[in-house]
């Protein structure tokens, strides 16, 4: 039997040490060993990493001050998403003439429409509750968080040390410095889902893809929308051509779309704008800010840990994740890279296997995106100018527009383009699917790049037909026709040609 201890000493007195201190101790000594692993936030990246670890079976604790799931559940991808399913089925009623249907006006309840959006946060929500977490041997702490030593974190009045620590708190959105927004009660992507009423007037600060969605799917949905982007053009990390294609729909939706136009001020209910020397005034009943998001560092301590932190308070990682503190490690928004949660869970991969069982493993480098306008803008590897800059005239560049996929075709939709970037060998590097269903093309490019494969391996798969995915197998059709269409092979080709007819086959 393990020694016992008593309130006022360390000396065996049974009369003065009753069972129930026993049993504090015991757990007491069991919460105050080392965690092998300690995740910092519960986001996506910060419950991936401590399911991975709980299914390793290494003791784990995930801290989390506020609610588990992260922007993806709560703000992101799945508020937004069900929002766009809203909005895309009210311009489809709108476009029934398109397929010789009668075109109807939806009557849009946008409470309704917003008890949608909760609804689904509502069912998904189980999968990333505390609960689930600690039915797979996660101990859950409720707390802020913040180092007082190299891996030694407060949280909840207790100092959780761990053998390993990843840190994954995430990134929070940002007002532009704009005289008089935060007083008009600017919403950002955090907030705009308090919104029981559909405004009559948004103005849309940011033309990135938080944006863009946004502004698309409140014009669909019956507001006068304006969208302002300081910058010539939309969605400045995707190809032009596909930036240029979704200002058009955009535009086509009713939206205002402002390029080179710099917020000045808000006052009154309207916000000054500045293009060229010229100043106007836009009215609003509403205005988002989808200008950008800074990583949750602030009341982290990273200094005590000796964490290093960049210029926008983004923790330092190299292609490990691994931080300038040893044996800890970062996931997720907090690094400031690619800030999608596709790449949070990624991240979490490497950073898990690595922090617990002193793997290599580094960051795949073959990551795609895509914004859900309409038409999906997906976008993986280099772009057509970086593979010029790279390889000159060598570059393989071909695209081809939707108008010439038969499924698009057919179902009204032809609006888009695929385009793929070769090396100079011919091997597939980059590509962009501006399309319906553009995102679900751009799986197979990215695991063809991933692989090393050329564009030939593209065209020579076998695609079910009809289906929107055809347009890159399309795109690298042409390819192939190029390639065999020129002299030196079409040369070639007559000379076999030519042998074949004196030959004679044999039955």
């Amino acid at each position: 039997m393990g020694a016992r201890t008593c309130e006022s000493d360390l000396r065996w007195r049974p009369r003065r040490c009753a069972t129930p201190l026993r049993e504090d101790a015991s757990v007491r000594a069991r919460r105050d060993r080392p965690y092998d692993l300690l995740v910092l936030g519960g986001g996506t990246a910060g419950l991936v990493s401590a399911q991975i670890a709980a299914s390793l079976g290494a003791r784990v604790a995930l801290v989390e001050r506020d609610r588990t799931g992260g922007d993806c559940l709560w703000t992101g991808c799945v508020p937004s998403k069900s929002l766009l399913a809203a909005a895309h089925l009210a311009h489809a009623m709108r476009r029934a003439g398109d397929v010789g249907l009668a075109a109807v006006q939806p009557e849009v309840d946008f409470g309704a429409v917003m008890a949608h959006v909760h609804g689904a946060i509502a069912t998904i929500e189980p999968h990333d509750s505390p609960e689930r977490l600690r039915s797979l041997g996660v101990e859950v702490v409720q707390a802020d968080a913040s180092f007082t030593a190299p891996r030694v974190v407060a949280a909840g009045g207790r100092r959780l040390r761990a053998r390993a620590v990843i840190v994954a708190t995430g990134a929070r959105p940002v007002l532009p410095p704009v005289p008089g927004l935060a007083d008009a009660g600017a919403l950002t992507s955090d907030t705009v889902w308090n919104l029981r009423e559909l405004p009559s007037r948004l103005v849309v600060l940011g033309g990135g893809p938080i944006g863009c969605e946004l502004a698309q799917a409140f014009a669909r949905l019956g507001a006068a929308v304006t969208l302002v982007e300081q910058a010539g053009r939309l969605l400045d990390a995707d190809e032009p051509e596909a930036a240029a294609l979704v200002a058009a729909s955009l535009r086509a939706d009713g939206v205002d779309v402002r390029l080179g136009t710099r917020a000045v001020g808000v006052e009154a209910g309207e916000l000054m704008v500045a293009q060229d020397a010229a100043q106007q005034r836009i009215a609003f009943d509403a205005i988002i800010a989808a200008t950008g998001r800074r990583p949750r560092t602030d009341d982290l301590g990273a200094a005590v840990a000796g964490i290093a932190l960049d210029e926008r308070g983004a923790v330092t990682v190299d292609e490990r994740l691994r931080t300038s503190a040893p044996h800890v490690y970062a996931a997720g928004d907090v690094t400031a890279q690619l800030p999608f949660t596709h790449v949070a869970a990624h991240h979490a991969r490497v950073a898990t296997i690595n922090a617990l069982l002193g793997t290599r493993r580094r960051v795949d480098t073959t990551i795609p995106w895509v914004t859900f306008t309409d038409p999906e803008v997906a976008r993986v590897g280099l772009s057509a100018a970086q593979a010029r800059e790279r390889w000159g005239g060598r570059a393989v560049i071909q695209r081809i527009d939707y108008s010439e996929v038969d499924r698009a075709v057919a179902e009204g939709r032809p609006a888009g383009f695929a385009l793929l970037v070769g090396d100079n060998r011919a091997r597939l590097v980059g590509a962009t699917v501006a399309a319906t269903a553009g995102g679900e093309a751009i799986a197979e490019l990215t695991a063809r790049i991933a692989h090393g494969d050329k564009i030939d391996a593209v065209s020579t798969a076998v695609h079910a037909y009809p289906t929107f995915a055809e347009g890159p197998a399309r795109a690298a059709d042409e390819v192939l026709r190029r390639r065999y269409g020129a002299p030196p092979y079409r040369a070639l080709s007559r000379a076999a040609l030519a042998l074949g007819r004196l030959v004679p086959r044999a039955r």
